[in-house]
């Protein structure tokens, strides 16, 4: 049994072929009356016919597809992210394709030259550098791009992430409030935006509200893991410092927190409190609860997606960058200092 034609398509609803194939794709079907657009779709839906991407792709130069490229599908931050993409690419008639780089520069680059032999319109990523040759190359080759939760130093290119500068300020403020005048930071990966840009708000929050910016209350996480968190709050502890306070660079680090207060016989948030940073799943059911600044991840991911669309409607728009406003979810792992 041989699959429907789009030229079956056109004969059932009375139509030339190019209407029915206009009426068809999503780009194109605003140049279509509505009432044949109607008629075409339900007789391709009558007999069973699927557009075929790639021939469509032959014809046009244009596959409705898109890049996505994370660092790290287990983090829990993307997978929202990524929902917002998809729930903005779809109607707009495109797909994604998701690969996976594990921060991985080599598997990074194939993947990518992967997306591209199967010639995606444009790419979404979620690096994790500050300094990045392929995106600075590719950005030379012309590949219309976005950025996402990221920055990449010295290039110009659209991207979407949240406000680190106001939702480190939000954690500051919450426990300068709650009395606590001595507080630690425990940094993201500094060749990492996102480590760097927290890093800098902390320190600036610090000196807004008049606390001294202290060099031995900040260590530095090489990576966004419960593993570095517990080992720079052990390093913190054991250099003697005083403090009552912790504002982690993400909520894994904070998580890592919890293993040393087990080891080292301190209460949260008796004897420490401590914040986290990014609002994962299931923060609620730790013990106590993470308080923690609670970014659009979603949303991100919509804005994301709507500017590659911009870009690819006028490749020679200027890059814009958007910020959106993270929110303060307050829970039971910050209080008083004793």
């Amino acid at each position: 049994m041989t699959a429907p034609t789009l030229r079956d398509v056109a004969q059932l609803a009375g139509v030339h072929p190019a209407t029915a194939s206009r009426a068809l794709n999503p780009q194109t079907r605003p140049l279509v009356n509505a009432d044949t657009a109607r008629k075409v779709l339900r007789a391709a839906e009558s007999i069973g016919y699927q557009p075929n991407p790639i021939a469509r792709s032959l014809k046009t130069a244009r596959s409705s597809t898109v890049g996505l490229v994370i660092p790290d599908l287990t983090n829990p931050l993307f997978p929202p992210i990524v929902r917002g993409i998809e729930d903005v690419l779809t109607p707009a008639g495109y797909n994604a394709w998701i690969v996976n780089t594990d921060n991985d520069p080599g598997r990074e680059e194939a993947q990518v030259e992967s997306l591209r032999s199967r010639q995606v319109e444009g790419l979404i990523v979620a690096t994790a550098r500050r300094e990045h040759p392929l995106l600075t190359r590719l950005h030379q080759q012309g590949v219309r791009m976005v950025l996402v939760n990221r920055r990449v130093d010295g290039l110009e290119l659209p991207s979407v992430a949240a406000d680190d500068d106001a939702g480190i300020a939000l954690a500051v403020a919450h426990l300068i409030a709650l009395g606590h005048t001595r507080i630690a930071h425990l940094a993201g990966p500094q060749q990492t935006s996102t480590g760097v840009s927290r890093a800098r708000a902390f320190r600036h929050a610090l000196i807004d509200n008049g606390l001294p910016d202290d060099p031995a209350l900040i260590v530095e996480c090489r990576y966004w893991s419960e593993t570095e968190g517990a080992q720079a709050l052990r390093k913190l502890l054991d250099s003697g410092a005083e403090f009552t306070a912790i504002v982690a660079g993400n909520d894994l680090i904070a998580l890592g927190c919890y293993d040393v207060f087990a080891e080292r016989g301190l209460t949260c948030p008796d004897d420490m409190s401590v914040i986290g940073f990014n609002e994962m799943p299931f923060l609620d059911k730790m013990r106590p609860p993470l308080t923690t600044v609670a970014i659009p991840h979603y949303e991100i991911g919509g804005e994301a997606a709507r500017l590659l669309l911009d870009t690819l409607d006028d490749p020679e728009r200027h890059p814009r960058s958007v910020l959106l406003a993270p929110s303060l979810v307050v829970r039971a792992s910050t209080g008083p200092p004793k």
